[in-house]
């Protein structure tokens, strides 16, 4: 069984490797780039909700949640579960003259969680953070003259992480995780004037690690026998990102593409060699009812103060941050997960609804994302294993003050596989 575990997720892994860059969002061009999520699809397909936890399912937003890995299905057998999960974007790109679609493809986060005795539970596992992927061309008359400007980025942050959940007393589960944040993210600015044989280049490197700490609290009470009360409140802190910097500026021919000059600037004159991002702390509020693996319904209010962030090296004159906040709404449905005469009874039904407000205002625009979500949870055979596909519509952005409107459509393909570890064998 293991093995067949570790082949599927091997094989997953090798899909989302090869896929593209993580985004091609103009608006990864602002920040550290486009913010992944960090949910599993299941939790996606309910807006992206962390406040709901079972025993069977890895939580990769809500660390206390690891402290009920296992209780109600294993007895004293520990638990370990496997969970990859990978998706597909469409893209729609409309300015207000004119549209582009584009897709990507790519590896969403691998990660394993053990049940380590009664009320303690560990994760570990690795997703993209954010990523850089970018091409727009802003064409304007400068002094009676022609003046195109081509912009372009790539590169994405990558997240290692290990979680840690303990239920301290009856129905209160604490948890923290540790993420360790790297990667590296390119950008450049070339420069061309009508009838001018040269161009400008600006090109501008930064390879960025840091840490930073999720914490949360999960309050689980029982109502009315078998219904139970979700509550939670989770904290992740400042994230304190070193960027070491490079920057060359130079000519090019517009005929040939090729270097005429090329300059290494001195960042140490300027204080820019190295940098920091110092991403503002996100505190998160979730509210939820249900009776336990036949519903559920549920809220969340996140909040972040954006407004402090700042990227001295790539710093931008037409965005502004301000204080981010997001409220999400989502739930499931299991007609009868222990249905013997019906398959369609056994599957879980999900659903949800977010609006973000991302924080960013570009050309004095709030920058806004709505999101609809649904999908299904596939049982597989008569194991606690599923096979999750889920379903994103959206819309970021807006065509005012010469913006862009991103419309997608988002299709994930989970897989939340579970077996029992230590178990000692019946018959030599």
């Amino acid at each position: 069984m293991i093995k067949k575990i570790v082949i599927a997720i091997v094989c997953m892994a090798s899909v989302g490797m090869c896929a593209q860059n993580g985004t091609v969002s103009p608006y990864s061009f602002f920040g550290i780039g486009d913010l992944r999520t960090s949910s599993t699809v299941e939790n996606q397909m309910m807006g992206h909700m962390g406040v709901y936890a079972d025993s069977i399912h890895l939580n990769l937003q809500n660390p206390a949640a690891y402290g009920k890995l296992g209780l109600e299905v294993m007895d004293k057998v520990g638990l370990v579960a496997y969970t990859a999960g990978i998706s597909n974007k469409q893209f729609r790109l409309k300015s207000f003259t004119e549209e582009e679609n584009t897709s990507i493809t790519n590896l969403d986060y691998l990660s394993l969680g053990f049940s380590l005795g009664k009320g303690l539970g560990m994760g570990f596992g690795i997703m993209p953070y954010s990523s850089v992927g970018y091409n727009f061309v802003d064409e304007r008359t400068s002094g009676g003259q022609a003046l195109r400007n081509i912009f372009s980025g790539e590169g994405d942050l990558t997240r290692v992480y290990y979680s840690l959940g303990y239920e301290i007393f009856k129905d209160i589960s604490l948890g923290v995780t540790v993420n360790y944040n790297y990667g590296t993210l390119n950008n450049e600015r070339l420069q061309q004037i009508e009838d001018i044989q040269f161009g400008t280049f600006d090109r501008r490197y930064s390879e960025v690690n840091g840490f930073d700490f999720n914490y949360a609290l999960l309050y689980t009470p029982t109502i009315k026998e078998d219904h139970t009360l979700h509550t939670s409140i989770r904290v992740n802190t400042q994230g304190n990102l070193v960027s070491k910097n490079e920057r060359n500026i130079g000519s090019f021919s517009v005929a040939t593409g090729g270097n005429i000059e090329n300059i290494d600037v001195n960042l140490d004159a300027s204080n820019l060699r190295n940098t920091e991002f110092k991403i503002p702390t996100t505190t998160t509020l979730g509210l939820g009812y249900g009776e336990d693996y036949k519903w559920f319904l549920g809220a969340e209010y996140s909040f972040q103060g954006l407004s402090s962030f700042e990227n001295p090296f790539l710093g931008s004159g037409n965005i502004d941050y301000k204080d981010a906040s997001s409220i999400a709404l989502g739930g499931f449905l299991t007609p009868n997960a222990n249905s013997f005469n019906s398959y369609f009874n056994r599957i879980t039904y999900r659903a949800g609804v977010r609006l973000d407000r991302t924080g960013m205002v570009v050309n004095d625009v709030d920058i806004n994302n709505f999101g609809i979500t649904f999908g299904l949870g596939l049982p597989l055979g008569r194991s606690f294993s599923n096979l999750n596909i889920g379903f994103e519509l959206g819309r970021r952005g807006t065509t005012r003050a010469n913006l862009i409107e991103e419309s997608y459509f988002k299709v994930n393909i989970g897989l939340s596989l579970n077996d029992r570890w230590f178990q000692k064998r019946k018959i030599d």
